[in-house]
């Protein structure tokens, strides 16, 4: 019978299995990000949200989605047509492409396939990752990813030909491009605390040494922060500030191209708050003290169903906080968005990379 004996090709068809089961699973989950957001939303200003659509609501993510379908897809006179339509395909493939190399689970062996699944595939004794792709760069390459979704923005407010939408897409151009800056630096000061970018070895390294959560909360709080900005989410959701502005960058979007730009939010949202947990929650990790029992990295189909439901329970919860600080925080102006990032997380990523730097080099980790 037709085998999948060898290791790299087992892993090649498990990481393709991975990618089309987590793309659906976090596209389910922008659209039911929505109907959470407009339930937390409600229950923190004392009001009922959406509960006519189905059972307790649950049906209003497709009734939205159709009413999008629906609606008339209208270009204005005077856009630059091809470069309008593409923007929002800049915003969402980005999105979409960086969270394969997130590691939803440890490592399965293939011999504990129930059915005598593993002897059927020719596959007993061999080990796959649960990871869509297995990128010795992976942590640059979703930072890569991740930076491309910029040019959605200036793109879309460019295209427009509305000079109100084009300074709309400058302004999120200068706050994305800024937030990136201290982003990178807190980062760094986590990939020279483990000494690797490979994600299974940083998940490794917590489980050894603690959540990065409890020895670097500084670069958690400010790596957190620029996720929030990244993602043009409260209160650095200056693009849109609905309450200012008719729409900012996507004022003249309309039908299935504007729900794209929102989609691709909640996409970066859910893939920021993957990695945030791939970084410094210790990915399917239970024990965040790293003294004392926790789950071990390679086992049987149980044991990777269990590591994927901690990590997608850490993803939920980020996403959740999120939506809670919307609701909590104001809004910033530009000029105190701007120099937050330039007069206040940057000074303070380089000063925290400088001691983490000091620390490595002189193998003082533990002092951290």
């Amino acid at each position: 019978m037709f085998g999948l004996s060898t290791p790299e090709l087992a892993q090649l068809v498990t990481s393709a299995l991975v990618i089309v089961l987590m793309l659906h699973v976090i596209l389910g989950g922008c659209a039911y990000a929505i109907m959470l957001e407009r339930k937390l939303s409600a229950w923190m200003q004392d009001r009922v949200g959406p509960n006519r659509t189905g059972p307790a609501g649950l049906l209003q993510p497709i009734a939205d989605g159709l009413k999008f379908l629906l609606k008339e897809d209208y270009n204005p006179p005077g856009v630059e047509k091809w470069m309008f339509i593409l923007a929002p395909a800049f915003i969402m493939i980005p999105a979409m492409i960086g969270f394969v190399i997130i590691p939803w689970a440890g490592t399965l062996d293939l011999s504990t396939l129930p059915f005598g699944l593993a002897e059927r595939l020719g596959v007993e004794g061999v080990s796959v990752n649960i990871a869509g792709a297995q990128l010795n760069v992976g942590i640059i390459f979703l930072l890569g990813t991740a930076a491309l979704g910029v040019y959605g923005v200036g793109l879309g407010g460019w295209a427009s030909n509305n000079k109100w939408s084009f300074l709309g897409g400058l302004r999120a151009s200068a706050q994305m491009i800024s937030y990136e800056i201290p982003m990178g630096l807190a980062l760094l000061a986590v990939v020279l605390t483990i000494g690797s970018i490979e994600p299974y070895e940083i998940i490794a390294g917590q489980k050894e040494g603690g959540w990065n959560l409890l020895t670097q909360p500084i670069a958690a709080i400010i790596f957190y922060t620029c996720l929030l900005a990244e993602a043009n989410r409260a209160p650095f959701d200056l693009a849109e500030a609905e309450s200012e502005l008719v729409g900012g960058y996507h004022t003249e979007y309309s039908s299935m191209k504007f729900a794209m730009f929102f989609l691709g939010e909640y996409f970066h949202m859910i893939t920021g708050a993957a990695f945030f947990t791939l970084l410094f929650l210790g990915g399917w990790s239970l024990n965040p003290l790293g003294i004392g029992p926790d789950l071990p990295t390679a086992g049987g189909i149980g044991l990777i169903l269990l590591q994927m439901g901690v990590v997608l329970g850490k993803v939920f919860l980020l996403v959740a906080f999120a939506m809670a600080i919307r609701w909590t925080l104001p809004r910033f102006r530009f000029d105190q968005l701007m120099r937050l990032a330039w007069e206040g997380l940057i000074p303070v990523s380089l000063m925290l990379l400088l001691a983490v730097s000091f620390l490595v080099y002189f193998g003082k980790t533990e002092y951290m």
